[in-house]
C-alpha cells in the first residue's frame, strides 16, 4: 500500500519528482548506531526488526523487561521524504545502500520494495489504516477483547481521519451510485459498503509511523540499534532436543560482528519481526529451512523445515491512471470500497501540481469526445488520478528461495499472481468496477464532461470501448498489468511454520511475529493488523510470563 506517487507513476509509467518540508524528532534516549555497541551484550528479549511489528512489540516488553531491537536501517527522523504526504513516491524510487525502501524485483518480473528503515513500512506507505474483518480475528483465534485493545493502543498515538477534497469525495459517491453500498462514513471498521478510512498522516500532511509507538517503552529497558543487520539467529540443542534460540549476531555498518545473548532468566526469547521476506531469510540462514537450500549453500542444518519461504502471497493489484484537467487535490488512499459480490477492494488515489509532475498527452485525450476536429497537439497536463482494485486474498501463491552463498542479497521470491483462476475473476469484477466508477454521474465534472475517456483508456491501456463487456479483454487487461500493493505476506505461515502463540515448530525460545504469519492479508490494507499483533502479542506473552512466576 505504498505511495500515491508511485501508483500513479505505476499507471503512467512516467518520471517523477517530488518536493519536501521539515520534520521533527521525538529525541529518544535509546536510538544508537549499532557501531557505538559492545561486542557482547545480554537482553531478556533480542527482537530482529524494527518495523509495524517489531517497534510495539519492542514497546510493550521494555514496561517489564529489558529489550534489545535490531534495525537494519536508520531513523526516519529528520527525513522529510518520509514524513511528509507530498514526497510519498521519493522513499520508494530513490536508491542507495542506506535507502529507506530496498528495490527488488519478483521473479514474476513484478517490481516490488521492502522496508530499511526503523518503523519499517509504515514509513514508505499511503497511509491507510483500517482493521481486519472480524471473521479474520476469529480464524486467527486472538482474544477479541485484546484485539480491540491493542488496535486503540495503537490508534490513539498514529492514527487520524482525513478530510476529503473534491476529487475523494466524488470517489466516495461514485462507488455508493454504482452499488457499493452502504455509505459507512468515517470507520476502521472491515464492512461491506463504502467507507472513509483512518490515515497515518493527519490533516497536516504529517505521517506517523510504527517508530512512534516507541514513545510508550521504558527507555530504561529499551535498546534499539540502527543499521545493525541480524545474519544468524544462535540456537544449541535442548535437553528436550528442540532447537534452543540463545543468541543473534550482527553486523554494524563497518562490517563488525557483534553478538547479543539472552539472559539466563526463563522465558527470555529471540523474537524475529523482519516481515515476510526478512523472516524466512533469517531463519534459513540460522539452518532453519528447507534442508536441501540449505546443504547447498553449506549452511549447517539445524532443522529440515520444507514450509519456511512457502505459501508467499502478495496482492495484485491494477491501476486505472487518468490524466484531468480540472484542478484536484493532492490525496494518499482515503476511500475504500469493500462490495460483497467479489473478493477485492477499490481505492482511489490523486496528485496536482504540487507535486512537481507533469505529463504530455495528445490534446485529443483530454478534451471533451464530442470534439468537432482531432489535434495532433499535446498538451501538459499536472492532475492526474488513479482508481486501483486489489484482489483480497489472495488465493494464488508461490515461495521464497536463498539467492545466492551472501546473507546480504536478497532472497528470490515469486508469487504467481493470478495463476488461480479465482483472483483473476475478482480482478475482472474489481475493473468493472473502476469503469463503472469513472463513468459515474458523480464524477462526471472530473472525467466524462472533461476528458475523451474512451479514447484515454485505449490510449493507455489497449481496452475497447466495449470493454465493460468483455471478461476476456478484462482478463487480458488484469494479467498484463498486474503490479504489487505492496501487501505481500507468508514464508512463516501459522500451523506450517509457527504456532498459534507464533513460537517456531522444533524450537524452544523462539517466535516469529509479523506478517511473514498470516495466510491472508487482513482487511483492505494490512498495517494497522501488523502494528495490533505486535502489541497484541506484547501483552500476552508478558501475561504468561509474569502468571508463570518468570519474572
Amino acid at each position: 500500500m505504498y505511495a500515491t506517487c508511485m501508483l500513479l507513476w505505476l499507471s503512467f509509467q512516467i518520471p517523477w519528482f517530488c518536493g519536501a518540508q521539515n520534520t521533527t524528532d521525538p529525541q529518544y534516549t535509546f536510538l544508537y548506531n549499532a557501531t557505538s555497541a559492545p561486542l557482547m551484550s545480554e537482553y531478556d528479549y533480542i527482537i530482529v526488526g524494527g518495523g509495524a511489528a517489531g517497534c510495539p512489540l519492542a514497546a510493550t516488553l521494555s514496561q517489564n523487561y529489558s529489550v534489545l531491537l535490531l534495525e537494519r536501517g536508520g531513523s526516519p527522523y529528520g527525513d522529510p521524504m518520509i514524513s511528509e504526504q507530498i514526497n510519498m513516491a521519493t522513499d520508494l524510487l530513490r536508491e542507495g545502500p542506506l535507502s529507506p525502501s530496498q528495490a527488488f524485483t519478483s521473479e514474476d518480473g513484478i517490481l516490488n520494495h521492502r522496508a530499511r528503515v526503523l518503523g519499517g513500512g509504515t514509513c514508505l506507505n499511503a497511509g491507510f489504516f483500517t482493521h481486519a474483518s472480524r471473521a479474520f480475528v476469529r480464524a486467527a483465534g486472538w482474544d477479541e477483547g485484546l484485539v480491540h485493545e491493542a488496535y486503540l493502543w495503537v490508534e490513539g498515538l498514529i492514527t487520524s481521519f482525513p478530510q476529503l477534497g473534491p476529487w475523494q469525495t466524488a470517489v466516495k459517491n461514485g462507488l455508493l451510485e454504482v452499488g457499493v453500498t452502504p455509505d459507512n462514513g468515517d470507520s476502521l471498521e472491515h464492512v461491506y459498503g463504502t467507507k472513509i478510512g483512518g490515515s497515518l498522516f493527519d490533516r497536516n500532511g504529517h505521517r506517523h509511523t510504527a517508530a512512534n509507538l516507541l514513545q510508550y517503552a521504558d527507555p530504561n529497558n529499551l535498546r534499539v540499534l540502527l543499521f545493525a543487520t541480524a545474519h544468524r539467529i544462535l540456537t544449541h540443542t535442548a535437553s528436550n532436543g528442540s532447537a534452543q534460540a540463545f543468541g543473534v549476531l550482527y553486523t554494524d555498518l563497518n562490517g563488525v560482528e557483534h553478538q547479543a545473548n539472552l539472559t539466563q532468566r526463563a522465558g527470555s526469547e529471540v523474537i524475529v519481526a523482519a516481515g515476510a521476506l526478512g523472516s524466512p531469510h533469517l531463519l534459513m540462514w540460522s539452518g532453519i529451512g528447507p534442508a536441501e537450500q540449505l546443504t547447498a549453500l553449506n549452511i549447517p542444518v539445524v532443522i529440515d523445515q520444507p514450509n519456511v519461504g512457502q505459501g508467499m502471497r502478495d496482492n495484485p493489484m491494477n491501476a486505472l491512471g487518468i490524466p484531468l484537467t480540472q484542478p484536484i487535490e493532492y490525496s494518499a488512499l482515503q476511500v475504500v470500497g469493500i462490495p460483497q459480490t467479489f473478493g477485492g477492494f477499490v481505492e482511489s488515489a490523486s496528485m496536482n501540481a504540487a507535486s512537481s509532475i507533469s505529463l504530455q498527452v495528445p490534446t485529443a485525450l483530454v478534451s471533451p469526445c464530442n470534439m468537432s476536429t482531432i489535434s495532433l497537439n499535446f498538451d501538459t497536463v499536472t492532475n492526474f488520478a488513479a482508481l486501483l482494485q486489489k484482489v483480497a486474498g489472495p488465493v494464488s501463491s508461490g515461495e521464497l528461495k536463498l539467492n545466492g552463498s551472501e546473507f546480504s542479497t536478497t532472497p528470490s521470491v515469486r508469487f504467481n499472481y493470478y495463476s488461480d483462476a479465482e483472483d483473476l475473476r475478482s480482478c475482472v469484477a474489481g475493473t468493472k468496477t473502476m469503469l463503472d466508477v469513472l463513468y459515474s454521474r458523480a464524477l462526471a465534472p472530473f472525467v466524462t464532461d472533461a476528458i475523451c475517456l474512451p479514447a484515454v483508456l485505449e490510449f493507455l491501456y489497449g481496452l475497447s470501448p466495449s470493454v465493460r463487456n468483455d471478461d476476456a479483454q478484462l482478463s487480458s487487461y488484469c494479467k498484463r498489468t498486474v503490479r504489487t500493493m505492496w501487501h505481500y505476506h507468508g514464508g512463516c505461515v501459522v500451523g506450517k511454520v509457527v504456532d498459534a502463540d507464533y513460537r517456531v515448530l522444533g524450537t524452544n525460545a523462539l517466535r516469529v511475529i509479523d506478517g511473514s504469519t498470516f495466510v491472508n492479508s487482513p482487511g483492505t490494507n494490512p498495517q494497522a493488523t501488523v502494528m495490533m499483533l505486535g502489541r497484541y502479542m506484547g501483552v500476552q506473552i508478558l501475561r504468561e510470563r509474569l502468571s508463570t512466576g518468570q519474572h
